[in-house]
């Protein structure tokens, strides 16, 4: 398929956006399991969005990336929906990383 780089770029954008509305919509999904299964979280997209403003030399702090992603700040997410890593998370977590 053949696009502009224009359309692409929305494209882009609106499946990016796309993404942070269905995983806002899945807090019950762990960044631990994400990271297991695919090799990127939360975290990871947030850290990528603010790499994204780095290079365009806009001002984006950690904070600010996290809450983009998260829809709130990052501790308050935290605080409500994450849970401690079990044994086998943080297991399987290990084995995934060994790299």
């Amino acid at each position: 398929m053949a696009i502009d780089d224009k359309t692409r770029t929305e494209l882009e954008a609106a499946a990016f956006r796309r993404l942070v509305e269905h995983l806002r919509g899945r807090a019950d999904v762990q960044n631990i399991d994400m990271m297991n299964l695919a090799g990127f979280c939360r975290n990871c997209l947030s850290n990528w969005l603010k790499d994204a403003a780095d290079a365009k030399g806009l001002p984006m702090s950690k904070d600010e990336s996290r809450e983009a992603v998260y829809g709130m700040p990052y501790e308050e997410w935290k605080a409500k929906h994450q849970s401690e890593a079990t044994p086998a998370q943080t297991e399987a977590f290990k084995k995934s990383h060994a790299h």
